[in-house]
């Protein structure tokens, strides 16, 4: 037992100061002394370029090495509270289609209660006689979310034909 350590040495922290070189970049005079000065005087370089020439040298660096522009959703998101000019561009863009909708029962025709409840009977999954016939008498109610286009507009006409109000949200 004289090899372990005792419970109070496990317990009590040891305080190890980094190395120099993995503290070195809290300061940037530091980073500047062990930067290659080929390197600081390109750097140099592009600081005393202006707004201009900056955009030439990205334009070309981006040739040079075969860099992909990266499109920024953020960037298109802020157009339109940037102004007038940038607004426009923006409104010219066709309107993103929905691909999910919510298939909702808004009420039915009391005489053609028993078809529209045997109809949600099917489209419920899992869902008996007796649960069907509550979830069409608390209506409105949505049947299906994130339903397709097409299974969307299928189920709003068979409901339809059978006398019920559907909407698509």
């Amino acid at each position: 037992m004289e090899g372990r350590p005792t419970f109070e040495a496990i317990l009590t922290p040891t305080f190890r100061p980094l190395p120099l070189a993995t503290r070195a970049f809290a300061s940037s005079s530091l980073v500047q002394q062990t930067t290659d000065p080929k390197i600081a005087a390109i750097v140099d370089q592009i600081a005393g370029l202006n707004l201009l020439e900056t955009a030439g040298l990205v334009t070309a660096l981006k040739e040079k090495l075969n860099i992909a522009d990266i499109v920024m959703p953020v960037a298109a998101a802020a157009a339109p509270a940037a102004g007038g000019a940038a607004a426009a561009p923006v409104a010219e863009e066709k309107p993103v289609e929905k691909t999910e909708f919510k298939v909702k029962l808004e009420k039915f025709d009391p005489a053609s209660k028993a078809k529209v409840i045997k109809e949600i009977k099917g489209m419920l999954p899992g869902a008996n006689l007796v649960e069907a016939k509550k979830f069409v008498e608390s209506v409105p109610k949505v049947i299906r979310e994130n339903a397709t286009k097409e299974d969307a507009e299928k189920m709003k006409k068979t409901l339809e034909a059978l006398g019920a109000t559907v909407v698509l949200e």
